[in-house]
């Protein structure tokens, strides 16, 4: 075929006069063909076609020359990106001439230099699925891949994850494939193409191999893709994928990350191994602060930390005894620890007409609202115009004489709101709550203990004041004192597993004298101690106790927070559920769906599984007949399991569109209160349009989930076109007293903290979530799925449950000794760096503030000088700097 190839083509072009005459002959192709050839790719063209026909001379002198020139000439063609290099297009029509002869050779060191040419030539030239490049790349020679460049890599990488399958299918060997996988890996290890080589070892089931090829620059490029596509995963390979992504950071001791990821996993023979191998007290000290805002109980025993002074130091931190002195250091320097009353948060003077007054409305209600706005808004600051006496005010002044203002249960709520105010302060707190603990009146006192519970919640103390001051009240008699004592004790503890808690509040599920709303709380209160434990003594516990209701006491609005407790239990803790699950179906069939959806979605929050949120779509679909309650907890199901990740967020917004559109009553009563948890302090205007859509919806309960919603996604972020939303809603609904109380806790919300605060159990970059956090979200979503029976009933004080996610959004920077140091940082809108090459800016549309600063849902600080190095790379919450050593002040 090869000397045939010069008399159609090469024949017409020895001269240049011949070459010109048939080029207007159009039935010529060929000679068309070459004469757009340039000169110079004519001559290589000749000379290639001259090389092949070398190769299969029979003297192998003559072959080893023309087949390593051919190897040179393809090797050192530069090629741009989009098209195929020269040497291949022209040994195209070759392919299967040099494949015949293959066959032909006998086996030497030339048939294997030939094999390695065949298999570049098959990149452009293999059929679909043959797998070519593969079959003579392992016939070929074992030299370096690496020369042929990075498309032939990039192919043969492909072709191995398809060759993997097929031989495990076959459970054939695989030994040969693992040796050219250790070269891939190395080649894109080196040549900046980690994302390449992580997905060939995902492929091929061997991420193992990872670790011992990445280096000090490639490391975090390298986890910063591990992480982000352990997202995508399915169980239990994207724990895998962690475990890999923490043993790198560990051997190159960037042990902030590290503990990040072992927070993920839950994983806490991982934390103590760090605290272990880093000896740097300051690191440890950040790492204790990281701890604190994640929310969990971790103790520092001898045999981790074995100073004594040094231990005690770092168990403060965790305990978060420093949150009250950090957030009112932020409040400080932004100048809003003037105290704000109910009436600065309405604006009644903006709204025209009818809403400023209205006479109509039920005072106690309205005043109600007040105190909760009161408390959401000056939340933590220690100080307000209601609750806390000013100096000059006589014994017995505006505190007391507000309190009265309230009727009945409504004083609980008013004492401990006084809690809310003094969060995290608990010697100050509970110095200001002592003297309603004498009052004779019970619901100030039930409403003092459950102002000691918000104090300490997310906060603990070496004393156990919450324990010592509420344990004896959770015996009483009553079952208004019995109740807040049991939430206190599951506020104060929330996420500790104490076991003292456990023995004052087991006795209770089981004891049948109980009412149903003392189991209920009983059931939240150790599922918040518990969260996420998996738990077997509490979960057998609160089966028991679901077992034993009577029908009618199934029927209590209250009941459903038993299934709930049992869900808290199993937090995000997916298979582990599936016993219990089990014997969910063996309940009564009234509570039995609602009890398998509970568990299902507590279960599988923040995993962002799409097979659950299928299933949870699938039993929104049904259309039920009257007195089913299952569909509530499945809508709010399908925003716990998306809330994980931005796409199944965005994907989950889509389908809460369709529910409201189709789904029955029951079902858009719930979609607001999804929409809510999904979008919690994060303001999306797509989102706050829905919601103000069905604020004004003819059904009430609708109206009412719909605005609690609107508060939530913009919880402390003071968003002016919110709170303008809810302005004109007070004035829409200011003769119906339960609307506008809704519209008022909304109010409060917007204004959480004066904007310091957040509702969102997300941090360290959303990379985490706190357990205790959206425990504390759940628990109060699900009390509205029946708004009116619970927190328009005598059970509003479920609102209290909020505390749990209250967490301050800023970013204070500290100097080694923990005093607050100012330094300049720049803020802007975090960006998806994953996968890009080189060192691509992390934030856009920055600011630069001096610290402490305040951090919206979706910002990122970034340190705008030199002289310090932060601890943490994360920059949020706490973050001790150092000084830079090599730092030189520039004149």
């Amino acid at each position: 075929m090869a000397p045939a190839e010069p008399s159609s083509s090469g024949g017409a072009t020895q001269g240049q006069p011949p070459v010109k005459s048939p080029a207007n002959d159009p039935k010529k192709k060929d000679e068309k063909k070459d004469e757009d050839l340039s000169e110079e790719d004519l001559a290589l063209k000749q000379q290639l076609e001259l090389y092949v026909e070398r190769a299969q001379d029979t003297d192998p002198g003559l072959q080893k020359v023309a087949l390593e020139s051919m190897r040179q000439e393809i090797r050192t063609a530069t090629s741009s990106m989009t098209s195929v290099p020269k040497p291949l297009k022209f040994l195209r029509p070759h392919y299967g001439t040099l494949q015949a002869h293959y066959e032909k050779m006998s086996d030497s060191d030339l048939k294997k230099l030939l094999a390695d040419i065949l298999s570049v030539l098959a990149l452009t030239m293999s059929p679909e699925g043959e797998r070519e490049s593969l079959k003579y790349r392992l016939l070929g020679s074992d030299g370096d891949i690496g020369s042929w460049g990075h498309e032939y890599v990039r192919n043969l990488a492909g072709e191995i994850s398809q060759e993997y399958s097929k031989r495990q299918i076959e459970e054939a060997p695989i030994h040969d494939l693992m040796v050219l996988v250790v070269q891939i890996v190395a080649f894109h290890m080196k040549h900046n193409a980690e994302p390449e080589a992580v997905d060939l070892l995902m492929e091929v089931e061997d991420l193992d191999l990872l670790v011992e090829h990445v280096d000090s620059a490639n490391y975090k490029r390298t986890c910063l893709y591990l992480t982000s596509s352990a997202k995508y995963l399915p169980g239990p390979d994207d724990m895998l994928v962690l475990d890999i992504a923490h043993s790198i950071y560990m051997k190159f001791e960037e042990y902030p990350r590290a503990l990040q990821i072992a927070l993920y996993l839950d994983n806490f023979q991982y934390v103590s191994d760090l605290f272990q191998r880093c000896k740097d007290p300051l690191k440890r000290q950040q790492f204790c602060f990281i701890l604190a805002r994640h929310g969990v109980s971790f103790e520092l025993t001898e045999s981790i930390i074995a100073d004594d002074g040094e231990r005690y130091a770092l168990q403060e931190i965790i305990n978060n005894t420093r949150l009250s002195g950090g957030y009112l250091t932020l409040a400080r320097d932004i100048e809003v620890m003037e105290p704000k009353s109910p009436e600065d948060i309405y604006k009644a003077h903006l709204i025209e007409g009818r809403g400023s007054g209205g006479g109509t409305v039920d005072s106690a209600r309205q005043n109600l609202a007040a105190t909760f706005v009161n408390a959401f808004v000056n939340a933590g600051f220690g100080q307000d115009k209601l609750m806390t006496v000013p100096a000059e005010a006589s014994s017995g002044g505006s505190s007391s004489s507000w309190l009265f203002k309230n009727k009945e249960h409504g004083k609980a709520s008013a004492t401990a709101s006084l809690g809310m105010i003094m969060l995290w302060d608990i010697d100050s707190g509970l110095a200001q709550l002592d003297k309603y603990f004498h009052s004779p009146d019970t619901h100030v006192v039930s409403g003092a203990l459950l102002g000691v519970g918000i104090i300490n919640c997310n906060v603990q103390s070496d004393c156990d004041p919450a324990l010592a001051l509420l344990a004896e009240y959770v015996e009483k008699e009553d079952a208004s004192i019995k109740i807040v004592a049991i939430m206190g004790l599951g506020l104060a503890y929330a996420g500790s597993q104490n076991e003292q808690i456990r023995s004052i509040l087991m006795p209770l599920l089981l004891d049948g004298r109980s009412s149903v709303d003392v189991i209920a709380f009983a059931a939240i209160a150790l599922g918040l101690v518990y969260v996420g434990s998996c738990n077997e003594d509490v979960a057998q516990n609160i089966v028991l106790a679901l077992m034993e209701r009577s029908e009618a006491e199934l029927g209590d609005p209250l009941a459903s927070f038993l299934p709930l407790g049992l869900g808290l239990l199993f937090l995000g803790k997916q298979e582990s559920v599936e016993a219990t699950a089990e014997v969910s179906k063996t309940f009564n069939e009234k509570i039995r769906k609602h009890c398998d959806m509970t568990l299902l979605s507590c279960a599988y929050a923040g995993t962002g599984n799409v097979l659950k949120v299928q299933h949870f779509l699938g039993q929104c679909a049904q259309h039920l007949e009257k007195g089913e309650s299952y569909q509530g907890p499945a809508v709010l199901g399908i925003a716990m399991v998306a809330m994980a990740e931005e796409l199944g967020l965005e994907m989950a917004i889509r389908s809460l569109e369709h529910l409201l559109q189709y789904g029955e009553q029951n079902i858009r009563r719930a979609v607001p209160l999804a929409l809510g948890l999904l979008c919690i302090s994060n303001p999306k205007v797509n989102v706050m349009d829905t919601l103000s859509r069905l604020s004004h919806d003819t059904d009430s309960e609708v109206a009412m989930a719909a605005m609690i919603s609107l508060g939530l996604i913009g919880a402390g972020t003071n968003n002016a076109r919110i709170a303008g939303m809810l302005r004109n809603l007070s004035s829409y609904y200011y003769k119906d007293a339960s609307l506008l109380f809704c519209v008022r806790i909304a109010q409060g919300l917007v204004h959480l903290g004066k904007g310091l605060l957040t509702l969102s159990p997300y941090h360290s970059e959303r990379a985490l979530l706190s357990p205790t956090a959206l425990a504390g979200l759940v628990v109060m979503l699900h009390a509205c799925l029946d708004m009116k029976a619970i927190i328009l009933g005598k059970y509003h004080y479920v609102l209290y449950f909020l505390v749990l996610a209250m967490q301050p959004r800023m970013l204070l920077t500290v100097d080694e000794n923990l005093k607050p140091l100012s330094v300049p940082v720049r803020v802007g809108q975090a960006v998806d760096v994953v996968g890009q090459a080189g060192r691509p800016k992390t934030i856009t549309g920055f600011q630069t503030h001096s610290t402490p600063v305040l951090l919206a849902a979706g910002d990122r600080a970034e340190l705008a000088t030199e002289k310090y190095i932060p601890l943490s790379p994360i920059l949020e919450g706490f973050v001790i700097l150092k000084e830079n050593p090599d730092y030189n002040e520039e004149s």
